[in-house]
């Protein structure tokens, strides 16, 4: 049997395959309510064989969306229409993850298709909130700086919506820590200059981080596994790097954490970044090495013979799909067979179709 196609076991949670779909943001929610569309893409996703299916960056107050159209859990109303989402997956042998996330200096803009620009509050926007009121680019509102209290009640807005999550079916939580949102904006240097406890040294600058993972663990289920998702350099000098993101592997390790979904850049507009197929699987590797943690590899990975030889190399422990999931939401379907797993179950009614 190819090894992509083996069960990866995460505490009470068995994911029948390696393949992960990879949160990808939608931008189709109406009041950070999940509706039809999301329910048809993540149903497919599901139906095409995945074995865990993360839905996308989810927003834990209105001001940490990325744009007003995201997914939130920041409150209850919000929980039914994801309800529905993690009984289908659940329904086709998938298990159900939420990314939960907050934009922070990155928010406040308009959907791709609708120019990615900054939003005004005339034309629904918000202020930003950072660790420090540096702005990603020109292009971005000039956000303001957390004070300890905002800080203390951010983390208790991650904490209530892994509740939310809870209630609504997950048995996975993934912490947004990349891409130069608010967690990872926390993590680097280049985007955070304050004085007090939560800036200048590694372990200030990871505190809200720990924070956050703390105060989700007290309410997330100690059976259940609890992942984050790590920029793992800012591919800029004086950034965020490499052995910083294996040193906070290992602390998280300590403190609950299951597995590194290892992305990386984001924070850094312009940042030079050799983008190509596999290019950051190398970051899984050896946060999986150096830190004994469980990984997950993403980044450009679009064949089948890609995402096997990774988890046969060790390389990672799981494999996560996205653009190529969103051409082709069978990929896992397509892959067993081109890796000669013949035991892959397809659903009831596409067994007429099987290759």
């Amino acid at each position: 049997m190819s090894q992509l196609f083996t069960p990866l076991i995460l505490k009470d949670i068995v994911l029948k395959n390696r393949i992960a779909i990879s949160p990808m943001c939608q931008y189709s929610a109406f009041d950070g309510i999940a509706g039809d569309w999301h329910f048809v893409h993540y149903g497919s996703r599901a139906v095409g064989g995945a074995g865990l299916i993360i839905v996308e960056a989810t927003a834990v107050s209105p001001e940490g969306r990325i744009t007003p159209s995201d997914i939130g859990l920041w409150k209850d109303e919000q929980i039914e229409g994801l309800a529905k989402i993690t009984a289908f997956i659940k329904s086709q042998g998938t298990v159900a993850a939420i990314q939960l996330a907050h934009a922070g200096r990155k928010a406040s803009m308009s959907s791709p298709a609708n120019g990615n620009k900054l939003l005004d509050k005339s034309a629904g926007g918000w202020d930003t909130i950072a660790p420090s009121a540096i702005p990603f680019n020109e292009e971005y509102s000039i956000p303001c700086e957390l004070t300890k209290t905002q800080i203390a009640d951010t983390v208790n807005r991650f904490k209530e919506s892994a509740i939310r999550a809870l209630k609504a079916g997950f048995s996975i939580v993934e912490i947004h820590a990349a891409h130069g949102y608010l967690i990872h904006e926390f993590l680097s240097p280049l985007s955070n200059s304050r004085t007090d406890e939560y800036g200048g040294s590694f372990e200030n600058r990871i505190r809200f981080l720990l924070e956050v993972t703390d105060a989700i663990r007290s309410v997330w289920p100690q059976r259940l596994p609890l992942f984050v998702r790590l920029s793992a350099t800012d591919w800029t000098e004086e950034g965020w790097s490499l052995e910083e993101s294996i040193e906070l592997s290992k602390i998280l390790s300590t403190r609950g954490v299951d597995l590194i979904d290892c992305s990386s850049g984001g924070n850094v507009h312009g940042a030079k970044i050799p983008v190509g197929p596999l290019y950051q699987v190398r970051f899984a590797q050896k946060i999986k090495e150096e830190a004994s943690i469980l990984t997950g590899a993403v980044g450009l990975i679009s064949k089948a013979a890609q995402a096997e030889e990774i988890v046969v190399t060790g390389q990672a422990d799981l494999v996560l799909i996205a653009r190529e999931s969103l051409r082709n939401p069978y990929f896992p379907l397509y892959a067993a067979v081109e890796l000669g797993n013949k035991g892959m179950v397809w659903p009831v009614q596409y067994e007429r179709a099987k290759l």
